[in-house]
């Protein structure tokens, strides 16, 4: 019984001084800014120039809000090409002048800057435009570029799709469906993807999200279908999402590893043949359901997702708008020609899958004619929603800009200076706003 008492005793004084301790006040605020912080202007607020205008760049470096001394290295160019050199000039009162110089033909320019306080680098990238609306790609379209894809889309559609279909519980609540799916896209091709849909019964917008580059594992998200949408999000290898960490890793390094260039010597055999029609059966599959509303189709990705967007927008015949972030896949044979192309930076060393020195040069030209997006671009006659930001040093806005001067479609081009390879929420948000706009009632078709 004394035992019992003393025990009971203790656990109490145990509790007490649990709930005592969780009482105390934070010792430390949180840190809400970085001690170090840059800035940096443009003598053209809008970052765009016209040929021969000269660039300048002031970057204001702060330490605790005071103007920093330190030595800052840079170097400037047109983008993705700088200079190995770098020049050197200080920080005073915490300001530094560039001059960037100027450009004699529409494109970008590039300044790279570092500089180092207590040991650590702190550096960052800034781009400007000259006449982006004039620049002209190097994509040439081969004269029987539609007859091509038309017959590979013709051929994936003699295959079933055979959805295999999975619950996904865990993914699944009060307000939306998730469910695994797997397609037969082709031949020999699957793909793997989360249908996520709302809870509702009633008929809704389809919304197809195609991935960007790589092959991790796919993962659902409820953002579409907590907007009214019927969202299915793809991976485009075949790769099982249910198999454990290093079983995936072991059938991704065996599949995917260098993709990009498997195949590249031809036309027929090139990995993006069987994704590029692909991904137009992924739409099919989504217009089959039947609570699709029968009218919008909606295809949307960031980077190769979005270069993947623009590709479904020409070749399938369900897509009714898309939306297309930093498009990847534009102008692949830019850096021929001195200038920078877009991802994956073919005939480089930038990307250590654009490295094409193991490869003949004249047939890997030929079989690019027919994967280069922009020719997809020039193909559209959809409402489409663009966005892309100047210092994207992934896909660059040369390459981009060149695909969206090809667009004779209706477009809207939501342009974010300062972001990189990435959107801000704003940008995600204006685009759901315009697909909202240009969705059709039942009545209107």
């Amino acid at each position: 019984m004394k035992t019992n008492f003393l025990l009971t005793v203790i656990m109490m004084l145990i509790a007490s001084t649990q709930a005592a301790a969780q009482k105390f006040p934070q010792e430390f605020s949180a840190q809400r800014r970085a001690s170090i912080e840059t800035i940096a202007t443009t003598n053209h607020p809008d970052r765009l120039y016209r040929i021969g205008d000269t660039a300048k760049v002031e970057i204001v470096a702060l330490n605790h809000g005071l103007p920093l001394e330190a030595e800052v290295s840079y170097r400037t160019g047109p983008e993705m090409l700088l200079p190995n050199e770098w020049q050197k000039a200080p920080l005073k009162s915490g300001r530094l002048e560039i001059d960037m110089g100027t450009m004699t033909e529409p494109g970008f320019m590039a300044v790279e800057w570092s500089f180092s306080v207590d040991g650590r680098t702190y550096k960052d990238l800034l781009k400007v435009g000259f006449a982006p609306d004039k620049i002209k790609t190097y994509a040439r379209m081969p004269s029987d570029f539609f007859d091509f894809w038309t017959k590979a889309v013709v051929e994936a559609r003699k295959t079933a799709l055979e959805p295999d279909v999975w619950d996904a519980p865990e993914w699944t609540n009060d307000q939306v469906e998730t469910k695994l799916v797997r397609l037969h896209v082709g031949k020999e091709k699957w793909m793997y993807g989360y249908l996520t849909r709302p809870r509702d019964g009633k008929p809704h917008p389809v919304v197809l999200c195609l991935p960007g580059a790589g092959s991790k594992k796919v993962e659902p998200a409820d953002y579409y279908a907590q907007r009214g949408y019927i969202y299915l999000k793809m991976e485009i290898h075949g790769n099982d999402p249910r198999l454990s960490d290093a079983e995936y890793e072991t059938m991704r390094k065996q599949k995917c590893e260098g993709y990009v260039k498997q195949g590249i010597e031809n036309r027929d055999t090139y990995y993006y043949k069987d994704v590029y029609a692909g991904v137009v059966r992924c739409m099919d599959y989504l217009c089959s359901l039947p609570d699709w509303d029968g009218i919008n189709a909606f295809v949307t990705g960031g980077s190769q997702g979005g270069a993947l967007t623009v590709v479904t927008a020409a070749l399938s015949d369900k897509v009714t708008a898309l939306v297309s972030f930093y498009p990847a896949l534009n102008d692949l044979t830019g850096f021929l020609h001195g200038r920078a192309g877009g991802w994956p930076k073919f005939f480089t060393t930038l990307y250590n899958d654009g490295n094409l020195k193991d490869f003949r040069r004249e047939k890997v030209e030929q079989t690019l004619q027919y994967y280069d997006v922009t020719n997809f671009a020039r193909m559209l006659t959809l409402p489409g929603f663009y966005s892309y930001g100047y210092n994207d040093d992934t896909c660059s806005p040369t390459s981009i800009c060149g695909m969206l001067n090809e667009i004779k479609a209706p477009k809207i081009i939501d342009i974010t200076p300062s972001s990189g390879h990435w959107r801000f929420t704003e940008s995600q948000n204006r685009a759901v706003e315009w697909m909202q706009s240009v969705q059709c009632k039942k009545t209107e078709r």
